[in-house]
């Protein structure tokens, strides 16, 4: 028996809708990064790109249980000496909730050139709308 090696022809890309509305952060970017990846199809092969097209709406009205919102701290450097800077996940979900599902579903992806091909086909919207109705995304129910 031989092992399956997909080719860069044989490659469909799907496109897949996301809706975030009253779901935990890390269940919609477990599934966001699943479906960038390509692990959800029969075809799949760590090193060959086989992932789909992924757009996620709604990322204004995701939920952070527990006490994460007031507690969870988003942290960044700025390159200059002791600038470095917090946020809370409460008010990054309020001025940049799209900002916020993109890291976490980055945190999910690996840090390879796979991985960074694979967040160029994700799109996350804060509101119900998205402008990708001509590539007839289906809804991935989770």
């Amino acid at each position: 028996m031989s092992t399956y090696m997909p080719k860069a022809n044989d490659i469909v890309r799907k496109w897949y809708v996301l809706d975030a509305a009253g779901k935990p952060l890390g269940r919609v970017a477990t599934e966001a990064a699943t479906l960038l990846r390509g692990k959800h199809k029969p075809t799949f092969a760590p090193h060959a790109d086989c992932g789909d097209h992924v757009i996620v709406i709604n990322a204004e009205k995701v939920v952070l249980t527990g006490n994460k919102l007031d507690q969870k701290k988003y942290f960044h450097h700025t390159g200059y000496v002791g600038h470095m800077k917090e946020v809370k996940y409460s008010t990054l979900m309020r001025t940049k909730p799209t900002f916020a599902m993109e890291k976490a579903i980055k945190g999910m992806i690996p840090d390879t050139t796979i991985g960074r091909e694979a967040l160029t086909r994700l799109r996350v919207y804060a509101g119900a709308e998205h402008k990708h109705a001509a590539q007839k995304p289906e809804e991935w129910a989770f």
